[in-house]
Formats: structure tokens, C-alpha cells, sequence
């Protein structure tokens, strides 16, 4: 009983002692955002490689979730006689929940680990070190900047990922079902709210950029400077990412839409 509790008491100070040196890792990475606003190219860059390569992932994922979503939610619909409400479904659906969380879980399996292997090999390579023997700041040159690419890239992402999820539930619902079009665009546009639906979605997906950027960074930068210690790594980013994002989430519902 003794040895257990000591084990218990153990992994709580290794925890609550990782916590606080992630926590101060976060600060030192803020301080260094305005160094890195004035290198803005090096941020333009970074989305381009951050962002950009992972459009297709993001768009073809976004096109299934739309067909699938569509298809079940009218059979759902359909048995009570509300086949009309499919459009303002699929809508909240997307822009509230899925397109934030599903985007954000796609960024940290393409994006996170991107990042995670790129800040681990330089650091395995020494890049880092050598850096600040120049007097040059690792965070305010290599880190800052992917931070805030990650930042303005995911809202971007998952606007894209329910405009398209949108489109491929209309393709299903009308073109292949035969809802009249009419009732899918004019629900949609008559209940769904600009600021509460989609505003809350887009705040969604920004809180979700940082912390599936943050969870890279990190994990790249304390890694261990060998080939294990850089694998272990990008899987530990897209493990911490994920469950973070999905409780943020819930979080984040519980305050967003817990009042009418």
C-alpha cells in the first residue's frame, strides 16, 4: 500500500512538474510573437507549408463528411416528416462541431507531427544550438513564426472544410435525393446565425490552432536529440492533441451554446 501511493504521489509531482514547464514554454513562445510579426515572411512561409499542404487532406476529407453526413441525417429526418430542416442540420452540424474538430484532428495527424519531426531533427542535428551560440533566438526564429502560422491557418482550414462538407450535402441531398433545393438553401440561411453558429465555430478552430501547434512545438523542441526520441515525439503530438482538442471542446460547447 505504502509503495503504491508513493508511486501515485511520484507521477502526480512528474505531471504537475511537466505541466509547469509546458506552461512556461507557452510564455517564452508568446514573448516571442512580436519578434516574429516583424519577420512576417518567415509566418507568410510557414502557412503556405503549414496550411497549404494540408488543403487537399482537409478538402477531400470535408467532401466525404458531407455525402455521409447528408445521407444519414435525411434518413434520420425523413421518419419524422422534417426532410426540409436537412440543410439547417447539416449546416450547424459543420460549422459548430465537425468542421472545427475534425479539422483540428487532421491538422495534428498531418501538420503536428510535420512540425514535430521538423523541430526534432533540427534540434537531433543541432541547428538549434547553433543558433543560439550565434545569439540567435530559437523561439523568435523558428518556433514563433510556425506558431502563428498555425494560428491563422486553422480557422481558414475548417471554414473550407464545412463549405465544402456543405457542397457534398447538397450534391446527396438534392442531385442524387431529391430534396428541393429551395428548402435546403433557405432553412439554412433563415436560422443559422452568423455570430452565435458560425462566430462560435471559427473561435473553435483558432483555440484549436494553438493548442495543436503549441502541442508540435513543444514536443519537438523537449525531444530527446536521437531517431527514437524524434518518433516517440510525433506520436506523442498526435495523442496530446487529440484528447486536448476533444475536451477543449467540450469546454468551449458548454460555455458557447449552453444559453439560448
Amino acid at each position: 500500500m505504502t509503495a503504491a501511493i508513493q508511486g501515485l504521489g511520484r507521477f502526480t509531482l512528474e505531471w504537475l512538474r511537466a505541466l509547469g514547464h509546458a506552461a512556461f514554454f507557452f510564455v517564452d513562445l508568446l514573448r516571442a510573437v512580436p519578434a516574429a510579426l516583424r519577420r512576417f515572411w518567415l509566418v507568410v512561409e510557414q502557412v503556405h507549408a503549414i496550411g497549404n499542404r494540408s488543403l487537399v487532406i482537409i478538402l477531400a476529407s470535408g467532401l466525404a463528411v458531407g455525402f455521409v453526413l447528408a445521407l444519414q441525417m435525411y434518413y434520420a429526418l425523413v421518419t419524422y416528416g422534417a426532410a426540409d430542416s436537412l440543410g439547417l442540420v447539416v449546416n450547424l452540424s459543420l460549422v459548430r462541431e465537425l468542421g472545427p474538430v475534425v479539422t483540428a484532428l487532421l491538422f495534428a495527424g498531418r501538420a503536428g507531427t510535420s512540425l514535430t519531426a521538423e523541430i526534432g531533427l533540427m534540434k537531433a542535428g543541432e541547428q538549434l544550438a547553433a543558433m543560439e551560440l550565434m545569439a540567435v533566438d530559437p523561439r523568435s526564429r523558428v518556433l514563433a513564426p510556425r506558431f502563428l502560422a498555425g494560428m491563422f491557418s486553422m480557422p481558414i482550414l475548417a471554414i473550407l472544410f464545412s463549405a465544402i462538407g456543405i457542397l457534398g450535402a447538397f450534391v446527396v441531398a438534392v442531385l442524387l435525393i431529391g430534396v428541393d433545393s429551395g428548402s435546403f438553401w433557405s432553412i439554412m440561411q433563415n436560422q443559422v446565425d452568423i455570430w452565435r453558429d458560425v462566430g462560435n465555430g471559427i473561435v473553435k478552430s483558432a483555440v484549436f490552432g494553438v493548442i495543436c501547434t503549441f502541442v508540435a512545438l513543444y514536443q519537438g523542441y523537449e525531444t530527446e536529440p536521437t531517431p527514437d526520441g524524434v518518433a516517440y515525439a510525433t506520436t506523442r503530438t498526435v495523442v496530446i492533441s487529440s484528447l486536448s482538442v476533444l475536451a477543449m471542446d467540450f469546454v468551449l460547447t458548454a460555455l458557447m451554446f449552453s444559453t439560448p
